[in-house]
């Protein structure tokens, strides 16, 4: 049973993973000066709160002062995304590489907005751009990776998700990932085995238990797929209906 990557771009991805720019003020300065970081700090704090629009008038406002301004355009570029406007998220990232050609996190968040464009071949060549620039980057590895998984390039996806754990053992998610790529091509139990290292590091990821329990059902090894589901339903995972109809019927019981 094919089941897609569940993780980061595409329809996979509902918000943009990469941290702001910059450090938000903790508090609205008394001043009224009219400067770029000012108004940047502003906008920081109003996307951290969820308040796009504010934030988006904020960066714009830091921009009008000091064009240049790389790190605006990005955080600008982070509310349009997640905003799901991603042209003109792409807009800003592509601005901040012109002005500054060595922009690893600009390659980062316009790679993340042509995943979720579905823009896959696009997302990868800016995600491999980062990673010239910033090889130790777990995030970008495993970003890469789902691009990959999506193209139904599991081999390359695996490469991806092993890089990301060798910088980072403790990443749940590329664990999960790597085995659903693994399950992908029939290898179940070493996606069993990425399942339940990613459950070691977070005893309640729901989503390691149902895609253990797709596995494990794979196999036909239906007892220890119900266990699984069960788990993942108490976990609050919404089994698909039609998943639990076939281990019904395979199984021969009803939970």
């Amino acid at each position: 049973m094919k089941k897609r990557v569940n993780k980061s771009i595409g329809a996979i991805l509902p918000i943009i993973l990469f941290l702001l720019i910059s450090c938000a003020s903790t508090g609205r300065k008394q001043s009224e000066s009219r400067d770029a970081e000012y108004y940047n700090n502003w906008g920081i704090f109003y996307e951290n709160r969820g308040q796009h629009d504010q934030a988006i008038m904020d960066f714009t406002n830091a921009l009008e002062i000091n064009p240049k301004y790389v790190d605006a355009y990005i955080n600008r570029g982070v509310a349009h995304a997640n905003k799901g406007e991603y042209d003109q998220a792409i807009s800003d990232y592509t601005t901040a590489l012109e002005i500054d050609p060595k922009g690893a996190d600009a390659y980062y968040n316009r790679g993340i907005a042509y995943g979720n464009k579905g823009q896959y071949d696009q997302a990868i060549a800016d995600f491999s751009k980062a990673l010239e620039i910033k090889p130790a980057s777990a995030y970008t590895y495993y970003d890469r990776g789902v691009a990959y998984a999506n193209k139904d390039q599991y081999d390359e996806a695996i490469t991806d998700y092993t890089k990301a754990l060798e910088i980072n053992p403790k990443y749940a998610d590329a664990y999960i990932n790597r085995g659903v790529a693994r399950a992908n091509k029939g290898e179940y139990d070493q996606a069993i085995s990425d399942y339940t290292k990613a459950l070691e590091i977070d005893p309640k990821g729901a989503d390691a238990y149902y895609n253990r329990g797709v596995a494990y059902y794979s196999k036909k090894e239906y007892d220890k797929s119900w266990e699984n589901i069960k788990k993942a339903q108490d976990l609050g995972y919404p089994i698909p209906l039609d998943f639990l109809d076939n281990l019904r019927k395979a199984s021969g019981r009803e939970r």
